[in-house]
C-alpha cells in the first residue's frame, strides 16, 4: 500500500469516527482497525493521537484559510477603506466554508468537527489551531468589528459564538432537517438553499438591539463630556 494511501485512509477513517464519537471516545486502535493499517502506520505517519486529530482539522482548514484571505483580499480590494458590509463578510464565509469539503462531499462531517473543537478541544488543539489559523481568523473578526461600530467588543464575541453555534448545529444535522423539510413540509432542501434561509436570520441576531442591562451599562462606563 503507497503511504499517500495509508495516510489518507488514515484520516478519512479518524475523522469519520472522531466526528461520530468524539476524541476521548475514540481510540486509536478504533482507527487502526477500521482503516484496516496496523498501529505502526499511525505511529510512523503521525507520532500520536494529538498529532492525528491535528492533521485532521488541517485538512480542512488550511485549504480554508487560504480560499477566505483570497476572498477577504477580493472584498478589501472592493471596498477600498470603506466597511465591507456584515452581509458580504458572512455570505464570503459561508461560500467558503461550503466549497472546502464539498470536494471530498463531507460537509456534516466538517461542522461536526467544528462543533467538537468547541465543546471538546483540548488544550494541544486550541493551541494548533490558534497558531496555525489564528490570523485569519483574527483578520475576519477585525471586519467584522468595522461592519458593526456600534457593537461592544464582548457583546460581538457572544453573538459572533451564538452565530457559529446555529451554522454547526444547522449544518451538522442537515439530514435531520432535510427529512423533516420533506414529510412536514414537502420541501426539498438543498445546501444552498438552507443558506440563503440561515443568511437573514443570522445577519438579523449580528444587527439586533443591545439587551437592556448591556447598553445600560455602555451608557454607565460613557465618557463625561
Amino acid at each position: 500500500m503507497a503511504q499517500s494511501d495509508t495516510v489518507s485512509r488514515i484520516l478519512d477513517t479518524a475523522e469519520v469516527l472522531f466526528a461520530e464519537r468524539g476524541f476521548a471516545e475514540t481510540s486509536l486502535r478504533n482507527i487502526t482497525s477500521k482503516a484496516r493499517v496496523n498501529l505502526a502506520a499511525v505511529n510512523y505517519h503521525f507520532g500520536s493521537k494529538k498529532a492525528l486529530i491535528q492533521a485532521v482539522f488541517s485538512r480542512y482548514l488550511d485549504p480554508f484559510t487560504q480560499r477566505f484571505h483570497g476572498a477577504l483580499d477580493e472584498l478589501e480590494a472592493q471596498y477600498a477603506d470603506r466597511a465591507i458590509p456584515l452581509e458580504e463578510l458572512l455570505e464570503t464565509m459561508a461560500t467558503t466554508v461550503l466549497a472546502v469539503p464539498a470536494e471530498r462531499d463531507s460537509l456534516k462531517v466538517f461542522m461536526r468537527l467544528l462543533g467538537l473543537a468547541y465543546s471538546q478541544a483540548q488544550g494541544h488543539l486550541r493551541r494548533h489551531i490558534q497558531e496555525q489559523y489564528g490570523d485569519v481568523f483574527t483578520r475576519f473578526t477585525g471586519l467584522v468589528r468595522k461592519a458593526t461600530p456600534d457593537l461592544p467588543d464582548a457583546e460581538r464575541f457572544w453573538r459572533l459564538h451564538f452565530m457559529l453555534g446555529t451554522v454547526i448545529f444547522t449544518l451538522s444535522g442537515l439530514d435531520a432537517l432535510r427529512d423533516i423539510a420533506s414529510k412536514d413540509y414537502q420541501e426539498q432542501v438543498t445546501v444552498r438553499d438552507l443558506v440563503r434561509r440561515l443568511r437573514p436570520v443570522v445577519v438579523a441576531a449580528m444587527n439586533a438591539p443591545l439587551p437592556q442591562e448591556v447598553e445600560g451599562a455602555q451608557h454607565a462606563n460613557a465618557p463625561v463630556s
